[in-house]
């Protein structure tokens, strides 16, 4: 997201009372990081569940990505722009406001039998979410000392993570394992979980309204000479955030159609949720994994390597069926992990006074999941679900060269 340069208020005021103590505050913000995971996993399951209950096409069916993820590129620097003006506390109660209602939305969607409505109600969740990340970073980063933040947001990041494993296995028990052969049922059974997502994300807002939270200043920045973008650095790491979103959102997309596809021919879409959450419970893992291995090996060679094992991986999962394509596949989740925070961090180092604009080129580039997964589901109605995973190979391949070379400043 579009990075601030911040300080912390050193007291609240005498009227508005005491704010509540560091800690406190982090272990609240910690929660968005997993309600925005959690509702971005919950596609992964829906569009299964769309694809058969509106007879899709594999492209009609990632149009529910591109949607959702084409909502980073329209809100980002909107949604910046915002929290400059309301502050960091009122837009996070706008984010979860604005996500609150996208939830609800998918009642009448879903009462209605229109796909149109879904992704309707999809952009409208995403805005939100968007305005979330927006606020909720930089409040992270700034909630304790600069060296500590580092360790902050990772810690913030893998709540995200179990937002992202525990997402799949709450889809298929409520919606994925609804058999009924009759439209209406089968639309409804979304309904009672977003309903359910709403209120949540309704009371986490009075939360936040009513709390008293440590107050982030702006701080004046100097204005900068020239353009993030004369840093070819940063200009090929975001075409390496489009790449990564792009590809581990169209696997994570794919997955429960994919593994019970006739390809591997093993169980039905509600058992394949399950290992849905075991692919994203190893960014999880691998991301508490790469944390401690980056102490002792460099970023980006970390990140080489772990490109060349997606890449072999996902060839094996493309030219074998059964458990071996199964388990190459869901393999990948874990040498994902460290993708897109090691990204990131090579993108923006020494962009010094750039910072902020190169952050928000970053985070525009987070439309690659809107753009690739649409691509693969084209190729997979042509040439099939399996073969259409070389899609992903190819970013892949392209975040290996930003590892070894791209990287590099100009």
């Amino acid at each position: 997201m579009v990075s601030i340069s911040t300080r912390m208020s050193q007291a609240g005021s005498q009227a508005e009372g005491k704010p509540m103590n560091l800690k406190a505050a982090l272990g609240l913000l910690t929660s968005l990081f997993f309600m925005w995971g959690f509702l971005t996993c919950m596609n992964d399951i829906l569009i299964p569940h769309l694809k058969g209950l509106f007879d899709l096409t594999f492209t009609q069916a990632m149009l529910v990505q591109f949607t959702f993820f084409g909502a980073y590129f329209l809100m980002s620097l909107p949604a910046g722009r915002i929290i400059s003006r309301i502050g960091y506390k009122s837009g996070i109660v706008l984010g979860l406001s604005v996500a609150g209602i996208g939830a609800l939305l998918f009642y009448p969607a879903a009462s209605f039998l229109s796909y149109g409505f879904f992704l309707f109600a999809f952009f409208v969740l995403a805005c939100g979410i968007v305005i979330l990340q927006v606020a909720a970073n930089p409040f992270v980063a700034e909630l304790g000392s600069p060296e500590t933040a580092p360790s902050r947001l990772n810690l913030t990041q893998g709540f995200n993570s179990l937002g992202t494993t525990v997402a799949p296995m709450f889809g298929a028990y409520l919606i994925l394992d609804n058999n009924s052969d009759d439209l209406i049922s089968q639309a409804s059974a979304v309904q009672m979980p977003y309903i359910g997502l709403a209120v949540a994300l309704g009371l986490i807002a009075l939360v936040f309204a009513f709390v008293k939270l440590p107050k982030i200043i702006d701080a004046e920045e100097q204005k900068a000479e020239g353009s993030a973008w004369n840093h070819s650095h940063l200009v090929l790491g975001a075409l390496a955030i489009f790449m990564y979103v792009g590809a581990e959102v169209s696997i994570g997309s794919a997955l429960v159609s994919y593994l019970g596809s006739d390809a591997l021919n093993l169980f039905g879409e509600a058992q394949a949720a399950g290992y849905v959450s075991i692919f994203w419970g190893g960014a999880m893992v691998g991301r508490f994994i790469g944390s401690a291995i980056m102490h002792k090996i460099s970023s980006n060679k970390l990140l080489a390597f772990n490109a060349i094992m997606v890449v072999v991986l996902v060839l094996i999962s493309m030219m074998t069926e059964g458990y071996i394509a199964l388990w190459s596949i869901v393999l990948v989740g874990l040498f994902n992990s460290i993708m897109f925070p090691t990204i990131f961090t090579l993108a923006i180092d020494g962009l010094g006074q750039h910072t902020s604009q190169g952050s928000g080129i970053l985070c525009l580039a987070i439309v690659g999941g809107a753009i690739v997964p649409l691509l693969m589901g084209v190729l997979a109605d042509n040439f099939g679900l399996q073969n259409s995973f070389i899609i992903t190979v190819l970013c892949y391949a392209y975040i290996f060269y930003y590892a070894v070379k791209g990287f590099k400043h100009n």
